[in-house]
């Protein structure tokens, strides 16, 4: 599933395109994703002007001139498709969603498994919808502290991997991020959630901020059917040390017999990767 820097590639993206553009024509080709589309999805979003752009963690919100944002949410496979139109490409495959703007662009929400999701919710309350409330600070804002963290993981028995994935921690992370985030801050993925308040915070923080910087600098990590909404490979993994890595040498270690490189473990069903010698 795309996370944080892959949402925040693909949103800058449609707001290149789309903001302050009018949308002349929206049409849906099913009744739904994830869920039903909200009742007249698409003659809601003819004739408005795009007003501005929002990431809530993993999900996009695209303001209109009605006061209405439309809430989008990529899931597993979804991918914002963006061509001029009439070009003689074909629309591409499982499009649902589809938006055209007075200056000749289309933009298709194409997604073959459908667990991607499409609402509108007022501009005024988009904090109160039921998938963004509840969700914690965003940790690219500077109100993203050791402080805040600390307070969010005190009392918390479960692994500081799994502390992390909970987006009432902390906003938009997940499987990859953490695993790298985790790396740099020499923390295990082990550890319980509850020790790191303190010093192991004041590493983690900068850690997770710096990873998704550099993630989204990189355009995200182009993994199984992410691209970004031009049709462009993100290349983060380029630069994965730990993620998908299993048996590689570690960067912070001499090799072998000293370290036997990137472990990978299991953790709530999800695959987890680090150096169980460099991370504590």
């Amino acid at each position: 599933m795309p996370e944080l820097p892959e949402v925040e590639t693909v949103m800058r993206g449609l707001s290149r395109l789309l903001l302050g553009r009018t949308l002349t024509l929206a049409a849906t080709n099913r009744e739904g994703m994830r869920w039903p589309f909200p009742p007249g999805l698409a003659a809601r979003l003819t004739g408005a002007r795009v007003e501005s752009f929002r990431r809530r963690g993993k999900y996009m919100l695209m303001r209109l001139s009605g006061g209405d944002s439309v809430l989008i949410h990529l899931g597993m496979s979804g991918r914002m498709v963006a061509r001029p139109v009439g070009s003689n490409l074909p629309p591409p495959p499982h499009e649902h969603l589809v938006m055209q703007t007075d200056d000749g662009q289309r933009v298709g929400f194409a997604d073959p498994r459908r667990f991607g999701s499409v609402d509108l919710v007022p501009t005024a309350a988009e904090d109160g919808h039921k998938l963004l409330a509840g969700m914690g600070p965003e940790p690219l804002e500077e109100g993203f502290t050791p402080g805040i963290l600390a307070s969010a993981l005190t009392g918390k028995k479960t692994p500081i991997k799994a502390a992390l994935l909970d987006q009432r921690v902390v906003a938009g992370l997940g499987n990859i991020y953490v695993a790298e985030a985790l790396f740099r801050a020499g923390l295990s993925p082990r550890r319980l959630a509850h020790t790191i308040p303190g010093a192991r915070a004041e590493k983690l923080v900068p850690a997770i901020k710096a990873v998704l910087e550099e993630a989204i600098e990189a355009g995200g990590s182009s993994l199984r059917d992410y691209v970004q909404a031009d049709g462009e490979l993100g290349h983060f993994q380029d630069r994965f040390h730990v993620y998908d890595r299993e048996g590689a040498p570690c960067p912070l270690c001499p090799g072998p017999p000293t370290c036997r490189g990137v472990s990978r473990i299991v953790q709530s069903g999800r695959s987890t990767f680090y150096c169980a010698r460099t991370q504590r």
